[in-house]
């Protein structure tokens, strides 16, 4: 994946996190009719797309459009009343759409769905419609063009006339949405195709949106896409519900084929990492913690559950955890605690999770784990979704349905333990030891992993509580669990001891167990060892 990629679409994404802006256009009275719209027509359509040589959309954009910088580009709004179904009783729900500039330069066509004759219209674009004021753009310039938009927004119209933001679609196939802390965080996307390989990665853009017009006192709505890219065309269904707890996408998806794709990722989506407990010096910040996610959560198709917190490497790590018919997965923020941030800017502790529950039987395949890294928190770092075990064929129709919860936390857990934090530290070394002591005889890294709820919340005293820990390479020194009175669960202490002079990763899975009973989900952890010159304790803080 290119840095140059993933900086354009964090720049895309960060416009959103910014106080809801109000926004954009109704369809003319006097459009012309579109043929009758559905889902079946959309799938024929993106078919005979895939059949076609693929053409870009990247449009000329007047200079000005062109060479905005971000906080200009922001500054261009429009008439909320004039946005759609602004002044319709019968429902809350508005859309806005963003405006071209910068690197949205491929325009994307808006088309309002009328639900009993299932005719659409196109919303055309008209400079007179935005507020340039404080950008730089001379709306006179863009007359006579229909420049379409760049993506949209969905809001809910409350009492007293706020309007509330609750999920935008903006550059490529790139989308997020809030949960009941309104604030925006980790994004997801249409499609993956050839994320992390050896040459640059494509991104699908969705092309054309179809709004279809909620029921009457509905907080659902229906959105159609198009999504195109040289590789491949698809047709998708959102229909997204904005519950109390916070936004649910029911997705349904047809994609067609043109070539053969090496890594097709389903369900895709993208966080960022910067530090956490077991990295607090991975940048030197006033925050202590700062990630819109901190861990990968996978309920496999055989029941286990596995958490696996997120770090931010020195170069890619690129992770594959094979399964069949998964019944779930996501990129979660499980701490939401704010004195573990202490930012009152970014609201890292307000920021959502985002679980994928598949519909359906998805096979055999791969969840799929990306870290970057990085040393900003503008950079989505992090990135996971689905991949088929069966390889991706050219003129291949492949269909996939899913719903994407975007709450605080998954609303699925398992039965055992859950992870709370993982921390790690010199290793080899009594508690207290300090630099000018006399240094341990061999290097080694400490790690200590915190579990809490039922069933460790209700043991008995004199249970007997083990740790079950295997790595995938070096040796393990001291482990041991012991009762962690203050957070009510206990901790999994462990030393891992280098056996060779490699900094190759180092896979680690471990469980707390009693007897033959489990008691914890299975943590899973990948951590890279410094240089065998490197291997010592006084002067380096370990990154």
């Amino acid at each position: 994946m290119q840095r140059r990629t993933l900086l354009k679409a964090s720049l895309a994404l960060a416009s959103m996190g910014l106080p809801a802006i109000p926004a954009f256009a109704q369809p003319r009275e006097a459009e012309t009719d579109e043929p009758t719209f559905d889902f079946d027509w959309l799938k024929a359509h993106a078919k005979s797309l895939a059949g076609e040589p693929y053409r870009s959309r990247v449009e000329d954009l007047p200079e000005s459009l062109a060479t905005l910088a971000p906080l200009d580009y922001q500054k261009i709004t429009y008439d909320r009343n004039k946005a759609l179904w602004t002044g319709d009783t019968r429902t809350d729900l508005r859309m806005h759409f963003f405006h071209v500039g910068m690197q949205f330069d491929k325009p994307v066509t808006m088309h309002a769905v009328d639900p009993d004759s299932g005719r659409s219209r196109v919303i055309h674009f008209r400079p007179e419609l935005f507020d340039y004021a404080s950008s730089g753009i001379d709306p006179a310039t863009l007359e006579g063009r229909d420049l379409g938009f760049a993506g949209f927004r969905l809001a809910v119209n409350g009492e007293g006339n706020p309007i509330q933001e609750v999920a935008a679609f903006l550059g490529a196939s790139y989308f997020r949405a809030i949960d009941e802390n309104k604030q925006y965080g980790l994004s997801a996307r249409g499609l993956a195709v050839d994320t992390a390989l050896d040459r640059a990665e494509e991104f699908p853009d969705f092309t054309d949106f179809w709004f279809v017009h909620p029921k009457d006192g509905s907080q659902q709505v229906t959105v159609y896409a198009l999504l195109d890219s040289p590789s491949v065309a698809g047709a998708y269904r959102f229909d997204i519900d904005c519950q109390d707890k916070g936004v649910v996408m029911t997705v349904a998806m047809d994609i067609y084929t043109r070539k053969d794709i090496e890594r097709l990722g389903i369900a895709p989506m993208t966080s960022m990492f910067l530090k956490g407990t077991s990295q607090p010096q991975a940048r030197d910040t006033i925050h202590p913690q700062v990630h819109d996610s901190d861990r990968l959560e996978m309920w496999r198709g055989n029941g286990e559950w596995v958490c696996r917190p997120l770090f931010n490497p020195k170069s890619l790590q690129y992770n594959a955890f094979t399964d069949e018919n998964p019944k779930g997965f996501g990129l979660v923020q499980h701490d939401h605690d704010f004195n573990n941030y202490r930012d009152d800017v970014a609201w890292y502790n307000k920021r959502p999770s985002l679980w994928v529950e598949p519909i359906g039987d998805w096979g055999k395949g791969d969840i799929a784990l990306i870290e970057l890294p990085t040393v900003g928190e503008t950079i989505d770092n992090i990135g996971a979704f689905w991949i088929p075990e069966a390889p991706v064929k050219a003129d291949q129709h492949l269909s996939y349905g899913y719903k994407l919860y975007w709450w605080p936390l998954p609303p699925v857990g398992p039965t055992l333990a859950q992870v709370e934090k993982t921390w790690t530290g010199m290793g080899n070394v009594p508690e207290g030891w300090i630099p000018g002591d006399k240094s341990p005889d061999q290097y080694a890294r400490r790690f200590a992993v915190d579990f809490v709820g039922d069933p460790l919340d209700k043991l008995p005293g004199n249970t007997p509580v083990e740790v079950q820990v295997e790595v995938s390479r070096g040796k393990l020194g001291m482990v041991q669990a012991r009762r962690f009175e203050p957070i009510k669960g206990y901790r999994a202490i462990f030393d891992w001891v280098p056996d060779d002079p490699s900094d190759a990763a180092v896979s680690i899975r471990l469980f707390l167990r009693t007897g033959d009973r489990p008691l914890t989900e299975t943590w899973l952890y990948q951590w890279v060892p410094p240089k065998a010159d490197e291997r010592h304790y006084a002067d380096s803080p370990e990154p």
